[in-house]
């Protein structure tokens, strides 16, 4: 069957043939160009690279009239053979070419210079199955049966593997006669473009070892563009198209997609993908009745939630996996790209068991879902080397409250890179070094061990009453270095009515 590129001999291979006929005539004018030898033989070895390696059928190539004398010719053969073409089929016109279906009484080639054409590419294979088809346009040409039979017994003593012989009636007569006449010295192959009429068994039962079914992927692809080109022109929309076309997944399957999906997964390094913990399942009772039907995660600030806020952060990030986890008036919760785990026990338990509901593998940000911060706290917590990192700001060291946190150093503005780096101590009732913002990195190893502590926590029985301040100053007192990032300001933790108005005044 015809291709003219790698999609077309994929879509032959898919459609059940045993081989492909890489056409002349369609290979140029896929390109626009004629079918002269307009078209190089160096571009058509592109057109088979590309063929050949979209499928794994054998190919036979139309290789015109060899692209020059025997020299060219040899060349070509050893190109063919390189990119693992099965054969190669030349016809015996004076180059360059004129296609068989323009014109009459073409010019024939010398049967002997033909013929040495033929031995050229034999000697010059490199691969024992390639094989070298002879194409005999003597009745094209108009020269009868008598001469078609002279050229085809000369070429099959020149080392042809196969004859092709070419008709442009649109009877088979004279082929099935040649047939009956040559016999079955070599294998005789047949173009059924003008006589297609003619039963296929027909021509087997005269002898055709094989049938090529020329151009009839180009001439089918013409049609198509045609009429898709004429619908959209007229009806300019793809409603009445869209039906009638490929569907792009079609597209994406022929060319091998699923295929790079997996090598992909074979030989990419393995990225896990940043995943994100967004804590909301409490109502915030002390912002009263605008928490009546929503969690105060869904609070508008300006016209977008803190929850979307948070989520465009940490999209800005390109976190792709985020998990919100919700409680009261669970189904109030929305954004774009998030996932929800639900903490059916959240009027009875805490950050800690929501946190254990969705922590999973990989790197991952925890953040509460009252707060709001600039997108580059993010970057800041990466850029620490612990596993697990927090984010303290140290103007409110002193003040009473579950998220104050001691630090084995206070907040300095030195910059001297290779100053040491504050490590967490642990959460303090009140004083320390800072508040812990509600925003903090653990790494996949970090993850790992976060993970186990809590399952730890959950064995024995302290898991739903605790809090994430418990969870990580456990952590550090069992020799987990915390890091401590310290940010002054640009965030905002919204508890009160009064903190809601200071967020919106902030942002």
């Amino acid at each position: 069957m015809e291709a003219h590129s790698g999609l077309s001999a994929k879509i032959v291979e898919e459609a059940g043939f045993e081989g492909i006929w890489a056409s002349g005539l369609s290979m140029s004018a896929a390109l626009g160009v004629r079918d002269n030898n307009e078209l190089s033989w160096t571009q058509v070895l592109d057109m088979l690279e590309y063929m050949s390696d979209a499928s794994s059928l054998p190919i036979l190539v139309d290789g015109d009239t060899g692209y020059g004398n025997f020299n060219n010719f040899r060349r070509f053969v050893a190109k063919l053979c390189d990119r693992g073409i099965a054969g190669v089929c030349i016809e015996d016109k004076i180059f360059p070419k004129t296609n068989s279906f323009l014109g009459e009484n073409q010019p024939l080639a010398d049967i002997d210079e033909f013929c040495g054409k033929i031995k050229a590419g034999k000697d010059t294979q490199s691969h024992p199955d390639f094989q070298i088809v002879a194409r005999v346009e003597a009745l094209i040409a108009g020269r009868g049966l008598e001469e078609a039979l002279k050229r085809a017994h000369a070429y099959a003593d020149a080392g042809a593997d196969a004859i092709v012989i070419h008709s442009k009636k649109s009877t088979a007569d004279e082929i099935i006669e040649f047939c009956r006449e040559f016999g079955d010295r070599t294998p005789v192959i047949l173009i059924p473009t003008k006589y297609y009429r003619t039963p296929t068994e027909k021509l087997r039962e005269a002898g055709a070892s094989m049938i090529i079914w020329a151009n009839h992927n180009l001439r089918a692809s013409i049609r198509a563009m045609r009429d898709t080109c004429a619908v959209l022109r007229e009806h300019q929309t793809l409603l009445e198209v869209e039906s009638d076309v490929a569907p792009l997944g079609d597209v994406f399957s022929l060319a091998g997609s699923q295929e790079l999906e997996e090598a992909e997964k074979r030989y990419l390094a393995a990225t896990a993908p940043r995943r994100a913990i967004v804590l909301a399942a409490t109502r915030g009772e002390e912002l009263g009745d605008l928490t009546l039907d929503r969690p105060k995660c869904m609070l508008p600030v300006r016209g977008t939630s803190l929850l979307g806020r948070q989520v465009e952060a940490l999209t800005r990030h390109g976190v792709a996996d985020i998990r919100v986890v919700v409680g009261y008036k669970a189904d109030a919760v929305e954004a774009p790209g998030i996932s929800l785990v639900e903490n059916a026990e959240y009027q009875t338990s805490g950050e800690a068991q929501s946190l254990s509901l969705a922590l999973g593998e990989g790197d991952t940000i925890v953040s509460y879902g009252d707060i709001l911060y600039r997108p580059f706290f993010l970057a800041m917590l990466e850029d620490r080397e612990e596993d697990i990192v927090l984010a303290v700001d140290p103007r409110l060291s002193g003040r009473a409250g579950r998220d104050a946190v001691a630090c084995t150093l206070p907040f300095s503005d030195d910059l001297d890179p290779d100053a040491e780096t504050p490590l967490l101590k642990g959460f303090v009732g009140e004083g320390g070094d800072g508040e812990w913002v509600g925003l903090m990195r653990a790494s996949a190893a970090g993850a790992a061990r976060l993970r186990r502590t809590l399952d730890e926590m959950a064995a024995e029985g302290s898991l739903a009453s605790a809090d994430l301040g418990a969870v990580l100053t456990r952590m550090a007192a069992a020799g987990e270095r915390i890091g401590v990032v310290y940010v002054t300001g640009f965030w905002r933790n919204v508890n009160d009515l009064m903190d809601l108005a200071q967020a919106r005044d902030a942002v």
